[in-house]
């Protein structure tokens, strides 16, 4: 009976993780990321490879979950380091990538512009350069306190 349960809940497990990795693989479809990221490089001949370092990045993301990855015992801290920094990089690249999709998506840029009344400014271009800037500046500031002061978070709540 307890190998019954084990197996159960294996198969619950591996069955919600495939509808949810599909919902997110949807999404990304239905936002057009990976077309508008060729279009605006001008790499449409790579539209592919796009989509292989997309999967092969969740499948990477996911296997850490239930993969211990270790380097080799005599890689110094600063390559660790470099590491850590290149990975967060390259998630930071892609949650950028997803959230501009979503955006143009519900149009929120233009909406945003009318509420802000920059269109009335001149040039309007510029300003809006600085309000996205700033967004995106708070996103940064608020992770990088989030990681980095010890229970920044739970101190929040009171």
């Amino acid at each position: 009976m307890l190998m019954f349960r084990y197996c159960l809940a294996v198969f619950m497990g591996f069955s919600a993780g495939l509808i949810i990795s599909g919902a997110v693989f949807a999404f990304i479809t239905v936002l057009g990321m990976v077309p508008r990221m060729a279009q605006k490089t001008k790499t449409t001949a790579h539209v592919k490879l796009y989509e292989s370092a997309i999967v092969t990045g969740g499948l990477f993301g996911a296997s850490t979950d239930l993969i211990n990855y270790r380097l080799a015992a005599g890689t110094s801290g600063l390559v660790l380091r470099a590491a850590a920094v290149f990975y967060s990089a390259l998630i930071g690249i892609f949650y950028g990538c997803l959230a501009v999709s979503l955006a143009e998506v519900l149009n929120v840029i233009p909406i945003l512009t009318r509420r802000a009344r920059l269109q009335q400014t001149r040039p309007p271009a510029q300003y809006m350069f600085l309000f996205v800037l700033a967004i995106a500046l708070g996103k940064l500031v608020g992770s990088c306190l989030y990681h980095i002061v010890p229970g920044f978070f739970s101190n929040l709540g009171g």
